[in-house]
């Protein structure tokens, strides 16, 4: 019987790593992918460590479009099929859309969007084959638009509005599909995003500890979306209860209160 993989994006560090923890004790044998050699192999012999099987390391560069590509033949080379794909990478730059570098902001899209949708469909017939399921790591960002951060938010809308599409296709194949939407979650994200945290960091924050092990949970119960912490489960309702346009005025001006 060939052997079964959860594949993890952006696992060197944040969310990812503890999602690789969270995935590798009940279980998993885990295929490791970041940019980051070194911190893969050393989460690899933590892992290890602890008695689970050995992880797959893939150091990979999901911004280049031939990311996919060295993803898959990384696996074939071990002989495994993936069961479960967890879409964690992914990245954002604070600051107005047409003041920052329009690269860097296309390479936004290359990985929260492009990578994502590539891995998720990329592996589709094993993950039918295996009735396995996609965690895909949106945002609760993903509910509303940001300006300040218009091509991250607009990125979690995508991740949000294809996982639910794809888990309605999937379903009748035994496949599950559930979206992560974690609120502020103290990583690297903000210094590499380039703005301090707010209120909403200390009011809203939960663990990256936490938002994995609900982010497991959510999946293998097949939810449609998983929003960890109880003010994070608020907002999409609260978002119902006014108007598009004050909710926009609303996120720029909180934007602009998280300059560094």
């Amino acid at each position: 019987m060939t052997e079964r993989v959860t594949l993890i994006t952006g696992a060197s560090a944040g969310i990812g790593t503890e999602l690789a923890r969270v995935f590798a004790a009940n279980g998993h044998r885990v295929a490791l992918v970041a940019r980051r050699a070194d911190r893969l192999a050393t989460l690899a012999d933590e892992i290890a460590a602890a008695g689970a099987a050995r992880p797959i390391v893939i150091a990979c560069d999901l911004e280049r479009p031939d990311a996919g590509d060295q993803i898959a033949a990384a696996l074939a080379a071990e002989a495994v099929e993936v069961d479960y794909v967890v879409n964690n990478a992914g990245f954002g730059l604070f600051g107005e859309a047409v003041q920052r570098d329009r690269a860097e902001q296309l390479g936004i899209i290359a990985v929260n969007v492009r990578a994502l949708t590539d891995l998720s469909l990329r592996f589709a017939d094993q993950l039918i084959r295996h009735r396995g399921g996609i965690l895909n790591v949106a945002s609760v960002a993903g509910f509303l638009p940001g300006p300040g951060m218009a091509v991250y938010y607009a990125s979690k809308a995508y991740v949000l509005s294809f996982s639910e599409a794809l888990r309605q296709e999937l379903a009748a194949q035994g496949v599950h599909v559930t979206a992560l939407c974690p609120g502020p979650v103290s990583t690297e994200f903000q210094a590499r995003a380039g703005f301090r945290p707010g209120f909403d960091s200390a009011i809203l924050n939960v663990s990256a500890s936490d938002v994995a092990k609900a982010g497991y949970r959510g999946l293998m119960a097949n939810k449609r979306i998983v929003l960890p912490g109880l003010g994070i489960k608020a907002v999409p309702l609260l978002l119902r209860l006014f108007p598009r346009g004050f909710v926009l005025a609303a996120v720029g001006r909180f934007q602009l209160r998280q300059r560094p």
